[in-house]
C-alpha cells in the first residue's frame, strides 16, 4: 500500500507545474527586495506590525488548473508575518478567505515562526476568471500549496510546518497527502472527515450526549420546535428584514426555506461557537416571538441564508457537494413541523448553475492514506464541537502523530486548552517536528510568550471563515 502512495505522490509531482526559486539574495538584502525577487509573487503591499514582524499582503500566479498550466492563470492572495528567514514557517491554510488581520496562530507562536496564511483557491479574489468550477478539487489546491513552498522555501530554508483549523485543517491534511515531503508536520484543528458521506448517525449520536446536561439539550429542542410553530408569523418577520436590508433568497428559494434551514442549523451553531456557559440565554418555551427571532439571530445569523450570505461561501458548498461530504442530522423532533425535510444538503446553497457530481473515492482515499502511510500529524478537537464527532482516526501505519480532544471546548479547540499533559506532549512534538531542540525550543517560547494582539484571534470562531 505504501509503494502505490509512493508512486501515485510521485506521478502528482510529475504533471505539477515547476516553480522556478529566485536569485540568490546578496548578504544584508532587505527582505521585501528578496519577496520581490521570487518568480510569479508579487507584494501587495506591507502594514505596520509589532516588532520583531513584519507582514505583506502577496499574491502568487497559480495556474488554474495544474494539469494544464497553459490553460490559464489566477492571482492566489496570501498574508506573511516574517520574523526571519533563519527560522521555521508555519504554513497557515485557511481553507477559506485570507483573514486580513495581523495575528499568529498557535503554532507560530509555539515556535517562534513565520506564518503564511493562504486563501484557498476560488474564494474571492482568489478565484480564475472565468471560473471553471471542476479545477476546485482537494488535488488542485493542494497543488497550490506545494507549489508556494517550492517558491518560497529557498527563501525560508528552515523546516516548514502545515496547520489550518477547520476546513483549514482539512486543506492541510490534503496537502500532506498529495506532497507529504512538503512540511515536516502539521497540526490540523477541529478539522472533520467524512469518510462516507451517507451515513451521519454519529453526529446524530453526538447531539444526544452533547454539553453533559440534558435540560440545555432539551431547551435547544424546545426552541426549534417553537421557531417552526411559529412559521407563519417569523418568516413574514425575516421577509421584512429582508427587504429592509436589500436581502434576498433566489438560491433558497424562499424565505420560508431559508428560515427552516435557519432552525434545523440552530443546535449545530450554538455548539460549534457556544457551550454550556451560554445554555442560560436559551428561549424558554413561552418566550416571545422578538426573543426567539433575535436568538436566531444571534446564533445562527439572519444573513446566512440570503443570496448575499451565502455568496462567499460557495467553494466551500460546491466541495462539500463534490468531494468533502456534508453532515445531515435527523431532527426527529422536527420531523412533523419541517416542510422541507432531507433538503438541508449542500447542493441547496448552490447556484442553480452550479451542478456538482459527488466523488466517493476521495474522502475514502485521504482516510486509508492518514491510517497507513502519514506521519507527524497532531489533531486537535473540541469535545463539544459538532465537527469533532466525525474526526481524522490515526491508524496502524500512521507514525509519529497524535490526537486529542479537549474536554469542554467548542470550534475554538487549541493546544493551549487540553490537559495539561497533553499539551505538553503536544507542543514538545510540535517543536521537534519545526527542528527545535529542547534549548532551542525554550528560547523560543520565551522569545514569543502569548500577547493578545497577536493571539486572541482565532479563525476558526470567525464565521467569517468558518462554516
Amino acid at each position: 500500500m505504501k509503494r502505490l502512495w509512493t508512486a501515485l505522490t510521485a506521478l502528482v509531482i510529475l504533471v505539477a507545474p515547476a516553480v522556478v526559486a529566485g536569485p540568490a539574495a546578496a548578504a544584508g538584502e532587505d527582505i521585501l527586495e528578496r519577496l520581490r525577487a521570487i518568480p510569479g509573487l508579487t507584494v501587495v503591499e506591507e502594514r505596520a506590525a509589532p516588532a520583531p514582524y513584519r507582514f505583506f499582503v502577496l499574491t502568487i500566479t497559480q495556474a488554474a488548473d495544474h494539469r494544464r498550466p497553459a490553460a490559464g492563470t489566477f492571482q492566489q492572495r496570501m498574508t506573511l508575518l516574517h520574523r526571519g528567514t533563519d527560522r521555521p514557517t508555519v504554513l497557515h491554510t485557511t481553507g477559506y478567505g485570507v483573514p486580513g488581520s495581523i495575528f499568529r496562530a498557535e503554532p507560530t507562536r509555539l515556535i517562534d515562526g513565520n506564518q503564511l496564511s493562504v486563501e484557498q483557491r476560488f474564494f474571492t479574489p482568489s478565484r480564475p476568471a472565468p471560473a471553471d468550477w471542476s479545477d476546485l478539487t482537494i488535488w488542485q489546491a493542494a497543488t497550490d500549496h506545494h507549489r508556494i513552498v517550492r517558491a518560497l522555501a529557498p527563501l525560508y530554508p528552515a523546516k516548514w510546518i502545515s496547520t489550518g483549523a477547520s476546513k483549514g485543517g482539512m486543506t492541510s491534511v490534503y496537502h500532506r497527502r498529495f506532497y507529504p515531503g512538503d512540511v515536516a508536520g502539521t497540526v490540523a484543528y477541529v478539522a472533520p472527515q467524512d469518510v462516507v458521506n451517507v451515513e451521519d448517525s454519529a453526529y446524530d449520536r453526538f447531539f444526544t450526549t452533547v454539553g453533559g446536561d440534558p435540560a440545555c439539550r432539551a431547551a435547544l429542542d424546545e426552541v426549534q420546535v417553537q421557531a417552526l410553530r411559529r412559521r407563519t408569523a417569523l418568516v413574514a418577520r425575516y421577509q421584512e428584514w429582508a427587504t429592509a436590508n436589500a436581502r434576498t433568497f433566489t438560491v433558497t428559494r424562499s424565505a420560508d426555506r431559508a428560515f427552516e434551514f435557519m432552525v434545523n442549523g440552530t443546535t449545530w451553531a450554538f455548539w460549534q461557537y457556544s457551550g454550556v456557559s451560554q445554555c442560560s440565554s436559551v428561549p424558554a418555551a413561552d418566550a416571545g416571538d422578538e426573543e426567539i427571532f433575535g436568538w436566531l439571530d444571534a446564533v445562527y445569523g439572519l444573513d446566512s441564508n440570503t443570496d448575499q450570505g451565502i455568496t462567499a461561501y460557495v467553494p466551500y458548498y460546491f466541495q462539500a457537494a463534490t468531494q468533502l461530504g456534508y453532515p445531515v442530522i435527523k431532527l426527529p423532533h422536527l420531523a412533523k413541523l419541517q416542510r422541507y425535510r432531507g433538503q438541508d444538503r449542500a447542493e441547496s446553497y448552490l447556484p442553480a448553475e452550479l451542478r456538482p457530481r459527488f466523488r466517493p473515492l476521495a474522502m475514502a482515499d485521504i482516510d486509508l492514506w492518514v491510517k497507513l502511510s502519514a506521519g507527524q500529524l497532531l489533531f486537535v478537537y473540541g469535545g463539544n464541537d459538532p465537527w469533532g464527532a466525525e474526526p481524522f482516526r490515526l491508524g496502524p501505519g500512521t507514525r509519529d502523530s497524535l490526537s486529542y480532544v479537549a474536554a469542554g471546548a467548542n470550534h475554538g479547540a487549541t493546544i493551549g486548552v487540553l490537559a495539561p499533559a497533553e499539551a505538553a506532549t503536544a507542543t514538545a512534538a510540535l517543536q521537534r517536528w519545526a527542528g527545535l531542540g529542547a534549548a532551542t525550543a525554550r528560547a523560543a517560547a520565551a522569545a514569543a510568550p502569548y500577547d493578545e494582539a497577536l493571539d486572541a484571534y482565532n479563525p476558526a470562531l470567525d464565521r467569517r471563515y468558518s462554516r
